[in-house]
């Protein structure tokens, strides 16, 4: 079974830069291709930030974060980041990390989720 754990979640200044970490552990039964953050902000629908194929060659951002935000991923840590800069308030979400069989954006094709991890952005 695949677990994963998302760090580094906390409260910053709009402007700053944060770092999520999300590190896997366990066995799949079955192919995951696609590691993927996805965030729910306040009063709103949980919705797509990006993902990284597992052998880190192709990465998809979504627009609201491009240009701001970058995934990538530490094979010798089993650990998967979300890179955010210039953090904005409306950045403000519960962040999760999940895993799948596609690059996709639907959160329904994501199988195994962490528990997510608070970001909050003050102006």
């Amino acid at each position: 079974q695949v677990q994963l754990v998302e760090s580094g979640g906390g409260l910053v200044q709009a402007g700053d830069s944060l770092r999520l970490s999300c590190e896997g552990s366990g066995r799949a039964p079955g192919r995951f291709y696609v590691l993927a953050w996805f965030r729910q902000p306040p009063g709103k629908e949980r919705e797509f930030v990006a993902a990284i194929e597992t052998d880190g060659i192709r990465t998809l951002i979504a627009d609201s974060v491009k240009g701001r935000f970058t995934i990538f991923r530490d094979s010798t840590k089993n650990t998967v980041y979300l890179q955010m800069n210039e953090t904005q308030p409306e950045d403000t979400a519960i962040y999760w990390c999940a895993a799948g069989n596609a690059m996709v954006t639907p959160r329904v094709r994501y199988k195994y989720w962490g528990q997510g991890t608070q970001v909050t952005v003050s102006s």
